[in-house]
């Protein structure tokens, strides 16, 4: 948060398969209220179209386990929440599949300035827990990596941390 907060950035997040876990995380820091706008849980699958606005014909077409769908949702939430940066989760931590996606099928996004927007997707194995647990990893690190590439000298010079 020292480089969103050093930036004045804030940073708000979108969150399907982590319940929340991404934003607990995050406003684990100390001065996390100095950055963080907020988050939305949209684990069910409309509440990514009506809060984040999230396309509903990509959600016909595709389901809610999509890398375009992660986008969506970290441009989306970060237009809700007036903040500079988005982060979204989707995917599938199990017990079953969904949509036609296996479980540990999981996709990562960060929305940025000037309309940038990196994703990720990944294969995570383990249990239900285990896989929430590495994809807030992987959004944090997406995150994190997003401002590094973004900042100017002085942030890659010091920086300690989101």
């Amino acid at each position: 948060m020292a480089l969103l907060e050093r930036r004045g950035q804030t940073v708000a997040v979108a969150e399907s398969l982590t319940g929340g876990l991404v934003a607990a995380e995050l406003t684990a820091v100390d001065g996390a209220s100095r950055s963080f706008r907020g988050s939305v849980t949209a684990y069910a699958t409309a509440l990514k179209q009506e809060l984040l606005g999230v396309d509903a014909a990509l959600l016909a077409e595709r389901g809610a386990v999509d890398a375009e769908v992660a986008r969506q949702m970290a441009r989306g939430v970060a237009g809700a929440l007036g903040a500079d940066w988005g982060v979204a989760t989707t995917g599938v931590a199990g017990p079953t599949s969904q949509d036609g996606q296996p479980v540990g099928t999981v996709h990562v996004a960060v929305a940025g300035p000037a309309e940038r927007v990196a994703s990720a997707a990944l294969r995570l194995a383990g249990d239900r827990s285990g896989i929430r647990i590495q994809a807030v990893e992987a959004a944090v690190k997406l995150l994190f990596s997003e401002l590094i590439a973004t900042a100017g000298a002085q942030d890659t010079e010091q920086h300690s941390g989101i």
